[in-house]
C-alpha cells in the first residue's frame, strides 16, 4: 500500500493549490472563493522514487451540526481515518483563528502522524509567521507557500521519512475511466456511491452539490476501473458563477479524458434538450456510452412509458448505447449498469484486423455499390482500422468524395453489426487514392 496524505484544514487554505503541486496537476480547481472543494479528491504523486496518495479535502469544520457543511466535514472525517499522514493547513497571512485551534484538537486525538503547514507565506519572515501557530501543539510548523512550491519539498521528505524509498507505484490508470455525466441533481454522486459501496462521494438534495470533476479508482469482481463523478451539466444561459463555468468545463474535460461514459437522466423529469446537449458532445467526443435512467424505482407505469417514448423521440440517435432503467440510492439495476460499461470499453478499444475489414467492406460493397456521381461510381478498395476509443475505420479507394452521408451510415451498420460493436460510436474516414497519370500529357 502507498503511504497517504491528506490534506485538512479550515476553508480557502490552500489545500487544493497545494494538492496539484504534490500530484503535478491540475485537477483540483482552485479559486479565491472558500468551500470551493466538497467531496475527497485522490491523486497520485511521487518524490524522487518514492510513490504516495494524496487526499484534497473540503474546508473542515468538525462541530458542523447540518447542511453541506456537515456532509463536508464526513468527508474530512472519512480522509482523516485512511491516513497515514495529516497536513494540517493554515493560512499564514490570516494568522491563528479560533477554527484552527477547534481541527487541531480534532487531529491530535485521531493518533497519526501529524505535521502543521503554514501556507502563504511567500515573502516573509519563516520565524515570524510560525510564531503563534506554536500555541496548537501539534509540532514545529512547516512554513511554506504551495503557490510558488516554496518548502514543499522539505515537507514532503520529512512526512515520507517513515516510509521505505522503493515502493512500486499502483497503476492509477488500470481499467476504463468511467465518467458520469447529467444535469445537476439526478443522481450522479448516489450512483458512485453505491457502486464504490461507501459514502465517497456527497449526494445532496441540492442541485450542484459536486463542482469537480473527481476520479476514483476502485475493483469489482476482479476488475479495475476508475469512476469519474462530475458536475451537474447546465444550458449555457444558466451558468451564472465564475465556478460553475470552471465545473462545466472540468466536466467537458472528463468527458474527453473518459473511455465510457454513463450519461443520467431523471425519470421523474422530462428528457430536456440538455440531455440531447450532453449526449451530443459525448459523441462528438467519440465516446462509447451507457445511458443511465435513474430514479425508476420513483415513477408510475404511466409516466414510465412516457420516458421511454421520450427518449426514443429525443435520444434516438444514442440507438448503439444500452438504456438501463435503474434506481442508483437502493442500487436497483447498478449491476447491470457496470456489465454494459465492460462490453463498451470492449467494443471502444477493439482490435480489427486489415484482411477481416476489406472482407466486410467488399462484400457490403456487393449487397449495395454506391449510387454513382455523374459518370463516376465511387470504387472502395479495401479497409484498414485507423484508431480506437472510438473505432475508426479508414477505406481506401477511388472517387470517395463522391460517397454519399446515407451510404456511410449504411456502411458503420454493417460495421457495427459483423464486428458487434454496441456502445461505441464508430467512424468511418475516406483515404482517396490518387491517380499516377493525372497531371501527365
Amino acid at each position: 500500500m502507498l503511504p497517504t496524505l491528506a490534506l485538512v484544514g479550515r476553508p480557502n487554505v490552500g489545500k487544493s493549490t497545494l494538492f496539484n503541486r504534490l500530484t503535478k496537476t491540475r485537477d483540483a480547481l482552485v479559486a479565491d472563493q472558500p468551500g470551493l472543494t466538497r467531496d475527497r479528491h485522490y491523486g497520485h504523486g511521487r518524490l524522487g522514487k518514492r510513490p504516495f496518495l494524496v487526499v484534497d479535502t473540503g474546508g473542515f469544520e468538525p462541530q458542523a451540526k447540518e447542511g453541506i457543511v456537515q456532509e463536508m466535514a464526513r468527508q474530512a472525517e472519512a480522509a482523516i481515518a485512511e491516513a497515514d499522514v495529516l497536513l494540517f493547513l493554515v493560512d499564514g497571512r490570516t494568522g491563528l483563528t479560533p477554527q484552527d485551534k477547534v481541527i487541531a484538537e480534532r487531529l491530535r486525538r485521531s493518533g497519526r502522524s501529524l505535521h502543521l503547514v503554514v501556507n502563504k507565506a511567500e515573502g516573509m519572515n519563516r520565524d515570524v509567521v510560525a510564531a503563534e501557530f506554536h500555541e496548537l501543539g501539534c509540532g514545529e510548523p512547516r512554513v511554506i507557500s504551495s503557490a510558488h512550491g516554496e518548502g514543499v519539498r522539505e515537507l514532503l521528505e520529512l512526512a515520507l521519512a517513515a516510509f521505505p524509498e522503493d515502493m512500486p507505484a499502483e497503476d492509477a490508470e488500470a481499467g476504463p475511466r468511467v465518467a458520469i455525466v447529467g444535469r445537476p441533481n439526478v443522481g450522479k454522486s448516489t450512483l458512485v456511491n453505491t457502486l464504490l459501496g461507501e459514502e465517497r462521494m456527497i449526494a445532496f438534495d441540492m442541485p450542484g452539490t459536486t463542482r469537480d470533476a473527481i476520479a476514483t479508482p476502485f475493483e469489482k469482481n476482479g476488475k479495475r476501473y476508475t469512476l469519474i463523478d462530475t458536475a451537474g451539466l447546465r444550458r449555457k444561459g444558466r451558468v451564472f458563477e465564475a465556478i460553475e463555468k470552471f465545473s462545466v468545463v472540468k466536466t467537458l474535460q472528463a468527458i474527453e479524458a473518459a473511455n465510457v461514459v454513463v450519461l443520467m437522466v431523471d425519470a421523474s423529469q422530462d428528457i430536456s434538450d440538455q440531455d440531447a446537449h450532453i449526449a451530443g458532445f459525448c459523441i462528438e467526443a467519440g465516446r462509447a456510452l451507457v445511458l443511465a435512467v435513474n430514479k425508476w424505482d420513483a415513477v408510475d407505469q404511466y409516466r414510465r412509458d412516457q420516458v421511454k417514448q421520450d427518449i426514443q423521440r429525443k435520444l434516438n440517435f444514442l440507438g448503439f448505447a444500452r438504456t438501463h432503467y435503474i434506481s442508483a440510492l437502493k442500487g436497483q439495476g447498478v449491476g447491470s449498469v457496470l456489465q454494459s460499461v465492460d462490453k463498451a470499453y470492449a467494443a471502444a478499444m477493439v482490435k480489427l484486423t486489415t484482411p477481416r475489414l476489406t472482407r466486410v467492406l467488399l462484400d457490403a460493397v456487393q449487397k449495395q455499390a454506391p449510387p454513382r456521381h455523374g459518370n463516376v461510381r465511387p470504387k472502395l478498395r479495401y479497409a484498414h482500422q485507423g484508431g480506437s476509443n472510438p473505432p475508426v475505420v479508414v477505406i481506401h479507394g477511388n472517387a470517395l468524395e463522391h460517397v454519399p452521408p446515407a451510404y456511410v451510415r449504411y456502411l458503420e451498420h454493417v460495421f457495427v453489426e459483423t464486428f458487434k460493436l454496441q456502445g461505441t460510436p464508430l467512424r468511418i474516414q475516406f483515404k482517396i487514392t490518387k491517380n499516377p497519370y493525372v497531371d501527365k500529357d
